[in-house]
């Protein structure tokens, strides 16, 4: 058990890649922040497979376009867990169409969504405030 005794921020952990990685984690030891943006069905499922592998988990929204809602993911992850010592950036978004049917609002989006700039500012301005 490699992890035991950290926390991780597993953002867009309720499927896929993401979902693998917080259960990897959990397999490992670490308690585990399951962040999700739309539907929380699939997060509930990842909360469960991390529980079953013995490890403590936390559900937790957040539109990671929001930087509101990424400072909130940070300071209620370090309220319930005491503090944050892994981030993996996994969340993202993508249009499903043609190349040139993608408008520059959806590759905006994309961009937002998958940048680690605002998530890491978030752990950055939580310290900071304390």
């Amino acid at each position: 058990m490699k992890l035991r005794g950290k926390v991780a921020i597993v953002t867009g952990s309720s499927q896929g890649i993401g979902r693998g990685i917080a259960r990897r984690f959990a397999n490992e030891g670490a308690s585990v922040v399951i962040n999700y943006s739309r539907n929380p069905e699939p997060a509930r499922e990842a909360v469960a497979e991390v529980q079953a592998a013995g490890a403590s988990a936390l559900m937790l929204k957040a539109d990671l376009g929001n930087v509101a809602e990424i400072r909130n993911l940070v300071a209620d992850t370090i309220s319930h867990f005491g503090g944050v010592d892994i981030l993996v950036n996994n969340a993202g978004v993508e249009k499903h169409a043609a190349f040139w049917d993608v408008t520059e609002e959806d590759a905006d989006a994309s961009y937002v969504t998958g940048s680690t700039y605002f998530v890491d500012g978030g752990l950055t301005w939580n310290y900071q405030e304390q």
